[in-house]
């Protein structure tokens, strides 16, 4: 080892990724096909009980309205719409009190829940509702979500099955931001999917994705109640990780929701990427460190500066240039064939530019600190992805770590 020329390890590493990488995108293919396979009934042969949206809202956002107003225009015979924040003076209830006046017939409520007792806020405001809610299946999804009028019908649909306990969706990122929410949107709808068809495809939905998680009441209180999993910054992933545990299904449904985008500043967007991604690294540990071979245009340029340096700059750009294509392949496939994102697609060139973004925060997710803002709350992130919220006193502390 004290012998190998150090340009030979780097191309070593540069080629070991280069490959990685290539294997994980005929994966992801793979798993493609076998999601566009799935047939279902979009009416659950007839399967349509009365269920509970739960609503958690926290400020105002862009298009909320829009985004809240989708779920009141459901073609579902019946369901409630339950809405929740700290305080009554919450600008995201005025939003939703206007939406309610414009769709009456709707049943609708909005409840209050004081500052959350527990870490993860959001788990609070579900918990919140879930004790209000009239009916046994919950559909829990983030305010800035938007759907088609089908979406119910269809993500209740797997439940039919007794033995499916949650139901959850992909969803592709929308934005009418620059360049930065662009990037953002692109990762949700072609890092996040790709990773998360391979998941499924190799063994099966044992997580679940916050955006959309239809669920069933005695499923929560099976797992301990939205409690159990309030100690956690990715409480979707490991609400679903329970449920699977508890021995019921967890079920991908082929139905795509739209993820609203409204982190438009450099360093907004920054913080919250890495924020997930450091969250990955203590939740999945082991999954996470494997993470960082399925990118490829890291490796690419790696092998460029290691070629260059050895006078084979050719080669070296061709070995950049075919990680760059891979990853414009792996963009076209994802955005247009499952998530259906006309805009990823459009720009489909940006997207080597995404996975670079991808990467770094792979690296930093080792290295940064572990402090993270989540609605609004300083926090600190600890063993297995759980979460601390900071006071004046303890900020001192997490900041150094």
């Amino acid at each position: 080892m004290l012998g190998l020329n150090p340009l030979t390890v780097v191309l070593a590493l540069a080629v070991l990724g280069a490959a990685t990488s290539t294997i994980y995108s005929l994966m992801v293919a793979a798993a493609v096909v076998r999601f566009r396979r799935r047939t279902y009934d979009r009416r659950g042969g007839g399967f349509q009980p009365p269920l509970s949206v739960l609503k958690p809202v926290h400020g105002d956002e862009p298009d909320l309205e829009a985004n809240l107003a989708s779920f009141f225009e459901q073609d579902y015979p019946e369901y409630e719409i339950l809405f929740c924040a700290r305080h009554e003076s919450d600008a995201g209830l005025a939003a939703a009190r206007r939406v309610m006046a414009r769709y009456p017939h709707v049943k609708a409520r909005i409840l209050t829940c004081g500052e959350p007792l527990w870490p993860n806020a959001r788990t609070y405001s579900l918990e919140i509702m879930r004790r209000q809610a009239r009916y046994e299946i919950l559909a829990a999804t983030d305010s800035d979500v938007r759907v088609g009028r089908d979406y119910l019908s269809s993500v209740v649909a797997p439940m039919s099955d007794p033995k499916v306990g949650m139901v959850t969706c992909l969803y592709r990122g929308v934005t009418r931001g620059g360049l930065w929410a662009q990037l953002e949107a692109q990762g949700m709808s072609v890092e996040m999917s790709s990773g998360v068809l391979v998941a499924d495809m190799l063994e099966g939905m044992k997580f679940a994705l916050g955006p959309s998680m239809t669920i069933r009441q005695s499923t929560v209180a099976k797992i301990g109640g939205f409690e159990k999993v309030a100690q956690f910054y990715a409480d979707d992933f490991v609400l679903g990780q329970w449920t699977a545990k508890a021995g019921e299904t967890v079920v991908l449904s082929p139905y795509i929701v739209e993820h609203h985008v409204f982190n438009e500043s450099f360093k907004k967007t920054m913080a919250h990427q890495q924020g997930w991604a450091t969250s990955t690294r203590f939740s999945r540990p082991l999954g996470h460190l494997g993470s960082g071979l399925t990118f490829s245009v890291p490796f690419g340029f790696l092998g460029l500066a290691a070629l260059g340096a050895g006078d084979q700059l050719t080669l070296g750009l061709a070995l950049a240039g075919f990680t760059i294509l891979n990853r414009v392949a792996l963009c076209l496939l994802v955005a247009g064939c499952v998530v259906r994102d006309r805009a990823a697609v459009r720009k489909a060139w940006l997207y080597p530019l995404r996975d670079l973004m991808g990467f770094w925060f792979w690296v930093r997710s080792y290295f940064g600190t572990r402090r993270l803002f989540y609605r609004g709350d300083a926090c600190e992130l600890l063993a297995e992805g759980r979460l601390r919220k900071l006071t004046p006193e303890t900020e001192g502390t997490a900041a150094g770590r």
